[in-house]
């Protein structure tokens, strides 16, 4: 009988289903966990599901029974890999499931950035379209996508996705990777070429410490003042304190974010008190659709079962 423990169930919404594995098994639920929580509420469990709560050595040290950790999401910083690659702990993760949901959130970005929706759509609400002098309001710049570059940095199923909106819209597109390509017609340059020529550049990678604050004052400063930067990756990836000082001095033309460096930003974030039209930041959606996050929480079960089965799937360990 496996003991089976979600810490976060309350990551994923209500109205999506959770089926139970097949194989015999007790199963717990929690909505959230405290830190100080976690050793209690895990002693005895196998398999652990986690999302964001972090599972370092010193918790993870005194879970001897435990066997399996089932991320419910793609990244996996919060986990203590290293520790768990050593102890024989299967870590697995979710992959290729926010095929459509992150791309096209990434454009919706780009899209209302380049076009400055909201900085009209303020001007509207504010009554100066009642006041123009001619059946047009003007003041933003308008820009098009197509004949334009992006530039994308990860070369994974989110970046390639988004490359395939980019080709629909007849912008050039350029990866910034690592050779091998890992699909045809992929052609690499390096990063900062890819920063210098882009007038859009999406970052699409998880965050390890090797590529923490990639972009910073440094490649900002080597980008188009009428580039934008969008994130709907990993918010430290970026040096948000760089990035609002890049958007105040007109460095770049605008950003879209999805991601902040510490989530939920309860002690606040400097990006958080820009006020700026060419600055659009949400909350951590661009994976969440209804029909994506459904395929996360099928993919986990589907994890576990494999685990079970002998024979791990997804596994970074």
């Amino acid at each position: 009988m496996h003991n089976i423990v979600f810490l976060e169930r309350d990551s994923i919404e209500p109205s999506i289903t959770v089926r139970r594995p097949t194989f015999p098994h007790h199963w717990t639920e929690y909505g959230k966990v405290a830190s100080e929580e976690l050793v209690q509420k895990l002693t005895g469990a196998d398999i652990v599901s986690v999302n964001k709560i972090h599972l370092r050595a010193e918790v993870l040290s005194q879970l001897p029974a435990l066997r399996m950790i089932a991320v419910a999401a793609t990244g996996t910083d919060n986990v203590d890999i290293g520790y768990c690659r050593e102890r024989g702990i299967v870590v697995s993760n979710i992959r290729n499931y926010a095929v459509h949901s992150v791309p096209e959130h990434a454009f919706s970005l780009i899209l209302a950035l380049r076009r400055n929706l909201f900085a009209y759509c303020r001007d509207v609400e504010a009554g100066l379209w009642g006041e123009a002098e001619q059946f047009c309001l003007s003041g933003y710049p308008i820009g098009d996508l197509h004949g334009s570059t992006i530039g994308i940095v990860g070369e994974g199923v989110l970046g390639q996705g988004t490359a395939q909106i980019a080709r629909g819209f007849g912008m050039r597109v350029l990866f910034a990777d690592h050779e091998p390509p890992k699909a045809p017609g992929v052609d690499f340059v390096p990063l900062d070429e890819v920063l210098s020529e882009s007038d859009v550049v999406t970052l699409h990678l998880p965050l390890t410490a090797q590529n923490r604050n990639l972009i910073g004052a440094r490649e900002l400063g080597m980008m188009k003042k009428s580039a934008l930067l969008i994130n709907t990756a990993r918010g430290g990836l970026v040096d948000e304190d760089a990035l609002a000082q890049a958007l105040r001095n007109g460095v770049i033309a605008g950003a879209g974010f999805d991601v902040l460096s510490v989530e939920p930003p309860k002690s606040g974030n400097v990006l958080l008190d820009l006020k700026l039209h060419n600055f659009i930041l949400t909350p951590h959606i661009a994976w969440a659709s209804r029909g994506a996050v459904q395929a996360l929480a099928d993919q986990l079960i589907d994890n576990i079962e494999a685990f079970v089965a002998g024979a791990p799937r997804n596994s970074l360990t």
